[in-house]
């Protein structure tokens, strides 16, 4: 089982701590399983869903299977793509712009001045949750105005944090 689960993880201590957990799942719902059925293919099921469970759950933070599946490759943008940038930047300011004066006043302390909740809510004389709300009011709306630059975004980031 620990070889069966090992095609999918990888990781032979991994795999080995889902074969375990596949047969405690085993005995903890002996009295519900079918036991027309044979355990084997009860295990392998068992197995196999908490195998996908598991790259499911971690893939996003495995550099190595990153890696592998060239996930970590992103186009990069150079001065060539200045123009797309300058688009970029004006639609953000644009859709910045469109918020209330408050909650433009709270994104910009928070994203351009990176200050702190507290300090913003300090500052302005309004509790933490105001700020909260308020933070989670803009980034919905960037969200909304931004979703067709998603992509560009994502790019720019990568290649900075890359580079």
């Amino acid at each position: 089982m620990c070889f069966f689960a090992q095609k999918y993880v990888k990781d032979f201590e991994t795999a080995r701590e889902i074969a375990q957990a596949a047969f405690i799942s085993l005995w903890e719902k002996r009295e519900t399983i079918d036991m027309n059925r044979p355990v084997k293919s009860y295990l392998a099921m068992v197995i196999h869903n908490k195998c996908t469970n598991y790259l499911r759950d971690n893939r996003k933070f495995d550099q190595y299977i990153l890696n592998i599946e060239n996930l970590l490759e992103v186009p990069e943008y150079d001065g060539a793509d200045s123009m797309v940038e300058a688009e970029l930047k004006l639609k953000i300011d644009l859709s910045i712009a469109e918020l209330p004066e408050k909650c433009r006043e709270i994104f910009v302390l928070s994203r351009y001045e990176n200050l702190k909740y507290q300090e913003i809510a300090d500052k302005l004389q309004i509790s933490v949750k105001t700020v909260e709300t308020q933070m989670s009011k803009a980034l919905q709306h960037l969200r909304i105005r931004l979703a067709e630059y998603i992509t560009i975004i994502l790019a720019l980031v990568m290649s900075c944090i890359y580079k």
